[in-house]
């Protein structure tokens, strides 16, 4: 293995944690927005928010964390190469990969409860809807 079999991974980790930054920052924005709509006829519908969103919030800080730790590891793998270490430098690899896979696993999970959080909007929208008929 070369050092630029890890380097590969740099600027694919690298867009990833920026998606991920970028996910935070739209939790961050939906909690806000559910503090400014709290009225007596929604705290149904914010309280099955508020539980996604907590789930969401916990999964994003895994997401973040296993990426950011599978760049110090390709890092560290790359420089255990660089050392003549090829050996360990392979291992750090697959470590690096290994976290990569968590990180991507955590953001699937995260996926699907976003996915169930618009649901609930859809519910609470059509619900609305069949009301004012």
């Amino acid at each position: 293995m070369t050092i630029t079999t890890p380097a590969l991974l740099f600027p694919a980790i690298s867009l990833l944690l920026l998606a991920y930054t970028n996910r935070f920052l739209v939790l961050a924005q939906l909690i806000r927005q559910l503090k400014q709509m709290d009225t007596e006829e929604d705290h149904a519908l914010i309280a099955r928010q508020i539980g996604m969103l907590r789930k969401r919030i916990t999964l994003t800080k895994r997401m973040q964390a296993s990426g950011v730790l599978s760049f110090f590891v390709c890092t560290v793998s790359m420089f255990l190469i660089f050392l003549g270490h090829g050996t360990a430098g392979a291992v750090a690899f697959g470590g690096s990969l290994i976290l990569l896979s968590i990180s991507l696993l955590f953001s699937l999970y995260e996926i699907v409860i976003s996915t169930n959080a618009i649901n609930v909007e859809l519910e609470s929208f059509e619900a609305r809807k069949q009301v004012g008929k």
